[in-house]
């Protein structure tokens, strides 16, 4: 059975810090439970991968039949190279107990040039260690690399067509970065095998390396200590700050002094936390109320972030519309009406999206979001690609205002916000009884994702199901803001 004391990713994990290395190798069951959204970007890794074997097909796939074993692709490669095999994709390698997997391989009469995918837009620091990594134990395993190459997402492509590979994806050799850091590689396998080694947990706290290059996989088990209302939780401070005041003892909001200085949302947060008692300018949510004019639509999208294009006239990471939720008053104490939209699954949503929104839109009416900035670029977007709409569109953006606006002044504040203005606090905070807790989609990144998965979902009953849970979630954001403004409207 192989067995290797360390890989690409937990390489990566000891650069980061030792504690976060052996907790992964020796302390797994601990680790933080991986979130929907870090699911669907390993799988979108996966697919972005398959798709870049593509540029150099017919190629032997010696993927492993589970995750951790690797002792058939190791013989197999190794066969494969020694007959000659000229390309290779899932190539595994091992040297002095580090394993290295190459995503795309080719066996050329001058070398291997290897080839490693992403599915970003850049080529960042910590993919250069990943290649150098690769680099080092492909050649101390014995064979000479002739090219190393990373393979990302080019963001400025735009599908016309088919999908055109060459445009999609860059390809950037690296070879030369990589040689200069081998010895800095090697100096930390040693290190790191030496921290493997160790009998006991490694005592390094919390910091700011806990962020970088990912969030550590151990985030929370290494914040057991720190109690609720922290000095992490407030608003608007650095990180750096949050760190610093932990390094010089104060933990809690409760020991911040009026000496320290704070900047205006965070030094609220931490009064309205010490008294007891919520903010209320009345004076400026009067203000705020009097710039609003019924009748008031209510409005709220949902997007989607392919990383591969998959319609006409769109770009990598692209935000797509496929939903949206009005809600209508026509004065105050009217019947209130609901109107939505959720596209198919199939074909651009963007067009039926757009006609669809301005069939249920009358010509005058305040339009009320919370955040416009994302509704107004989305929009825009959609006017770009589809010029037709644009003097509608730019009707509609000329009637949306803000309703983020007296949360992000702290015209009303409370400590159950958290020192946040998202509706997600603003929300339980001023309307106990709705929450989001209880949705099966509860957030925007599990929305996109869920949309996403249904292009590959053929049981009609799980399609009905989360269309269904979409339609309530996206139905809550816009319900949400009516009860919002209605309690505002209760305080003046």
């Amino acid at each position: 059975m192989n067995t290797h004391l360390l890989s690409k990713s937990s390489f990566i994990r000891g650069i980061q810090c030792d504690k976060h290395l052996y907790l992964y190798k020796y302390h797994y069951d601990e680790m933080d439970e991986i979130s929907e959204m870090q699911k669907a970007i390993f799988k979108r890794g996966i697919d972005v991968g398959k798709l870049a074997q593509q540029l150099f097909p017919g190629g032997i796939d010696l993927s492993p039949e589970t995750h951790s074993d690797y002792e058939e692709p190791l013989v197999k490669t190794k066969e494969f190279l020694d007959n000659k095999q000229r390309i290779i994709y899932e190539a595994a390698f091992q040297a002095e107990e580090v394993l290295s997997v190459a995503d795309i391989l080719l066996n050329t009469d001058d070398g291997l040039k290897i080839y490693e995918v992403k599915s970003s837009t850049s080529v960042t620091d910590v993919y250069l260690i990943d290649a150098a990594l690769q680099y080092w134990v492909i050649t101390k395993a014995g064979y000479k690399v002739n090219d190393f190459s990373i393979i990302y997402i080019n963001n400025q492509y735009v599908r016309k067509g088919e999908l055109d590979l060459h445009q999609l994806f860059r390809i950037e050799s690296v070879l030369d970065k990589i040689i200069t850091k081998q010895s800095w590689i090697e100096k930390n396998i040693n290190r790191l095998k030496n921290v493997l080694g160790q009998n006991e947990i490694p005592q390094i706290d919390i910091s700011e390396h806990c962020y970088s290059p990912y969030i550590c996989g151990f985030y929370n088990y290494c914040r057991r200590h720190i109690p609720e209302n922290s000095v992490f939780d407030l608003s608007g401070v650095h990180l750096t700050d949050k760190y610093e005041f932990y390094r010089s003892g104060i933990l809690s909001m409760e020991e911040l002094t009026d000496e320290i200085h704070l900047p205006r949302s965070a030094k609220i947060q931490v009064d309205v936390f010490k008294n007891g008692k919520q903010l209320i300018d009345a004076e400026g949510i009067k203000n705020f109320l009097s710039g609003i004019l019924y009748p008031v639509y209510f409005m709220d999208f949902e997007t989607f972030q392919p990383a591969i294009p998959l319609f006409d006239n769109s770009k990598p990471y692209m935000q797509i519309p496929f939903q949206y939720s009005l809600h209508y008053l026509e004065s105050k104490g009217a019947e209130l009406q609901h109107f939505e939209f959720l596209a198919d699954a199939s074909d651009d949503p963007r067009i039926p999206f757009i006609e669809n929104l301005l069939r249920d839109f009358k010509d005058i009416g305040d339009i009320l979001v919370y955040n416009k900035s994302f509704e107004i670029k989305r929009l825009n977007e959609i006017a770009e690609a589809f010029p037709q709409y644009k003097l509608k569109i730019d009707n509609l953006i000329s009637r949306i205002k803000d309703l983020i606006v007296p949360f992000q002044k702290k015209y009303y504040y409370t400590n159950d916000m958290k020192g946040s203005y998202s509706i997600k606090y603003v929300l339980p905070a001023l309307v106990p009884e709705l929450n989001y807790q209880n949705l099966p989609i509860n957030e925007g990144g599990l929305a996109s994702l869920t949309f996403e998965s249904l292009f590959d979902e053929n049981n009609p009953e799980v399609i009905n199901e989360k269309r269904k849970n979409l339609l309530e979630y996206c139905k809550l954001d816009t319900f949400a803001m009516v009860k919002i403004l209605e309690k505002l409207e209760s305080i003046v």
